[in-house]
């Protein structure tokens, strides 16, 4: 079993923040439509009893997961194995991203049980594969490195077993921030560069492409042993061309695993959808990237970046040992 962590607030349920907008830099701009989706971009609405239990084990413990907080169309699928995603350092991002559903603003201070909660988490489910991912927290000195890191050290006290799987932020002007997670020794490192290059103005504002190439290249040039990783989605208005030439930038930063998946306009006020691309271009996208020398691809309309981490973790590994 895999279960995504991402600690949100110790009760989120009560602490809905109705005071503001969830989205303050969204609210005057224009809508843009929401297109109708294709068929082959459907899900199941989730219900099974086995998606029922883990909302209830959700509420209970009073967690506000990602799943439901970015609208992610593999909730059912996900839910209904127990597999839940969450996250560290708070429920507010300090980027606005044009893509992205997780609320902006000021975030509340870092919680230092943090660590230890999750990594009791994971004890208690027994697991053997966890991804943790966060919010960017571009108000911290070290952008919330030393949190990723201590969470690690803390699954790996209580869990030596579990192998772990961060998803980070990019640590944008954090001199030493990455040598501090990547000293902690996660067994992959993700890091999605969300877009391609030509898009950042519009779609990633607050980051900067070659940044976060460097990012990826620099975990393998401080321990390769550590799998990368990162993601993009597509229909955002890329060439095609373009996601070509981000595959070998991935490739010459000597990342193992590539993400590709369908953006989704979360409200009116977020990135239109500029284009619904349909499964044989993303299978065409697949045999090109695994040509240029990926280990491991996933490329359809529904992949998402943590989607059946643990599975393709055990991939991973057998294909390095080839």
């Amino acid at each position: 079993m895999t279960v995504l962590l991402d600690f949100l607030n110790d009760d989120p349920r009560t602490k809905l923040r109705t005071d503001r907008p969830r989205h303050p830099e969204k609210v005057n701009r224009p809508d843009t439509p929401l297109q109708k989706k294709p068929a082959w971009i459907r899900v199941k609405a989730p219900g099974s009893a086995q998606w029922t239990e883990t909302r209830r084990i959700v509420r209970e413990n009073k967690l506000v997961t990602v799943c439901e907080e970015a609208g992610c169309p593999n909730i059912g699928e996900c839910w209904a194995k127990k597999h839940a995603t969450f996250m560290i350092m708070g429920d507010t991002c300090t980027r606005a991203c044009a893509f992205c559903n997780v609320r902006t603003g000021l975030p509340d201070p870092l919680d230092a049980d943090e660590p230890g909660k999750v990594a009791d988490a994971v004890a208690k489910l027994g697991l053997e594969h966890v991804v943790v991912t966060s919010v960017d927290r571009d108000d911290l000195a070290d952008g919330g490195a030393a949190h990723f890191a201590a969470t690690i050290a803390a699954i790996r006290a209580m869990s030596p077993a579990t192998s772990i799987e961060i998803l980070t932020p990019d640590f944008l002007r954090k001199h030493g921030a990455l040598e501090t997670v990547v000293a902690a020794r996660p067994d992959v490192l993700n890091h999605n560069l969300e877009t391609v290059p030509s898009k950042y103005l519009a779609v990633r504002p607050g980051a900067r492409y070659f940044h976060s190439i460097r990012l990826l290249q620099r975990v393998k040039e401080l321990d390769p042993r550590i799998f990368t990783k990162s993601g993009i989605m597509v229909g955002l208005g890329e060439d095609r061309s373009e996601v070509l030439q981000l595959m070998d930038d991935l490739r010459s930063a000597d990342v193992d695993f590539l993400t590709i998946g369908q953006y989704l306009q979360p409200t009116r006020k977020h990135h239109a959808v500029m284009r619904f691309v349909p499964p044989d271009e993303f299978e065409a996208y697949r045999k090109t990237a695994y040509a240029k020398g990926f280990l491991m691809v996933s490329a359809t309309p529904l992949t998402r970046s943590s989607h059946h981490a643990g599975d393709d973790f055990r991939k991973l590994r057998e294909r390095r040992s080839i």
